[in-house]
């Protein structure tokens, strides 16, 4: 299936300063960007063919992949002063660099798209800025084997706050962290049917317009995950990803320590 992934944003708390136009899935995680990252683990269930929604900063992701340098990810042989690589990270990669609009609403961003979906019935779809080790697979066989027109993966709140509930007199009755309360919030990784486009209006939003009409109606399914999954919305998640990798902590490189290739869904 192809992959729809939304990286035209500012990523303004995610910027080191004013002159800094860089979009957050360029942010580096190890030798290579978030957004690569988030394609390798698509390419490792057998998705390969890539619509990038193109706005702010584009010409930082352009040029990664027009210029990208396959040797800092893989093994090679030198020979000649030749390079004769062993293994590939893109080679079979089909992606289409598409531009969106710098202001535009994400439900926006995959409407103009559209036309580069080949009238697929179903598509996944990304923010291209979180990471996770989820089973995509079963993601997606759960989501075909039933007639919702969406499916999102919903996680555990992430934030380290405690809800606080109050009785008479403002006595404290219990305290409970958020991550502990049976809540949960958008994951970011979807499988949508074309039938999305039908609650996306002009300028409109994938999630609190598409998804939110459907929840209406009864056909928005939910993948709930309590697995590894780490979003990089400010410079101290995306630090501590980079750490991570440092040390060899990455769950989400499942392309890593796979023995046999992935079941494509």
């Amino acid at each position: 299936m192809k992959v729809v992934l939304f990286c035209g944003g500012y990523g303004m708390r995610m910027r080191n300063g004013a002159a800094d136009d860089v979009p957050k899935p360029m942010a580096m995680v190890g030798p290579r960007p978030l957004i690569w990252h988030v394609m390798r683990y698509y390419a490792h269930f057998g998705h390969t063919e890539f619509v990038l929604c193109l706005g702010y900063g584009a010409h930082h992701i352009k040029n990664f992949f027009l210029n990208y340098e396959e040797t800092i990810s893989n093994d090679f042989i030198l020979r000649g002063g030749k390079a004769e690589l062993l293994s590939t990270d893109i080679a079979d990669w089909s992606i289409s660099f598409v531009q969106t609009g710098i202001e535009s609403a994400i439900g926006e961003r995959l409407r103009r798209v559209r036309e580069h979906l080949d009238g697929d019935e179903m598509f996944l779809a990304n923010y291209a800025d979180v990471l996770t080790d989820a089973p995509l697979d079963l993601m997606v066989d759960r989501f075909a084997a039933s007639d919702a027109g969406a499916s999102m993966m919903v996680v555990p709140p992430q934030s380290s706050f405690h809800c606080v509930e109050m009785g008479e007199g403002n006595r404290v009755g219990s305290i409970t962290a958020v991550s502990e309360m049976p809540l949960w919030e958008n994951g970011g990784y979807f499988v949508l049917r074309q039938e999305i486009f039908d609650h996306i209006p002009e300028g409109g939003d994938l999630v609190a317009d598409g998804c939110g009409e459907l929840a209406k109606r009864g056909r928005l399914l939910a993948y709930p995950y309590r697995g590894f999954w780490r979003p990089t919305d400010t410079v101290k998640e995306r630090f501590a990803l980079d750490d991570g990798y440092a040390r060899g902590e990455r769950p989400w490189a499942l392309w890593e320590h796979a023995k046999v290739p992935a079941r494509t869904a």
